[in-house]
C-alpha cells in the first residue's frame, strides 16, 4: 500500500518555474513505477514523466522534454517524488497528479503510451495555472 500526497502547485506567469512534490508513505517494500500525470477539464489524464524506483531511469512527454525534470528520493518507508517545471507555458495549465504503480511496464513505455489505468495509487492532485 502507498498513500500519496502531492503539493506545490500555484499560479505563475509564462516562463516561470514551479516545483511539485509528492510524498508517498508505504507499508510494504517493493519497487514502483512513479509518474506525474496532468488533466484539464473535459480531457483524459495524460502522462508527463515517469521514473522507476529500481533504477531511476526517467522518461518525458515530448511536450515537456527539456523543460521538466522528474526526480525521486527513495527512503525506507517513504517515497519523495518531485517535478521541477521550468519555462512554463500556458498550455501546461492543468491539475497535476502523482501516481505509483506496482508494475514496471509503464516505466518501460514512452510517456505517450503510458496509461492512467496502469497505476494503482494516486495523489489528490495540485493545480498549476500558467498565465500569458
Amino acid at each position: 500500500q502507498v498513500q500519496l500526497v502531492d503539493s506545490g502547485g500555484g499560479s505563475v506567469q509564462a516562463g516561470g518555474s514551479l516545483r511539485l512534490s509528492c510524498t508517498g508513505s508505504r507499508t510494504t517494500d517493493g519497487r514502483y513505477c512513479m509518474a506525474w500525470f496532468r488533466q484539464v477539464p473535459g480531457k483524459e489524464r495524460e502522462g508527463v514523466a515517469s521514473i522507476w524506483t529500481g533504477g531511476n531511469d526517467d522518461l518525458y512527454a515530448e511536450s515537456v522534454k527539456g523543460r521538466f525534470t522528474i526526480s525521486l528520493d527513495n527512503a525506507k518507508n517513504t517515497l519523495y517524488l518531485y517535478l521541477q517545471m521550468n519555462a512554463l507555458k500556458p498550455e501546461d495549465t492543468a491539475r497535476y497528479y502523482c501516481a505509483a504503480g506496482r508494475s514496471a511496464v509503464p516505466c518501460m513505455l514512452t510517456i505517450e503510451l503510458m496509461r492512467a489505468a496502469d497505476f494503482d495509487y494516486w495523489g489528490q492532485g495540485t493545480q498549476v495555472t500558467v498565465s500569458s
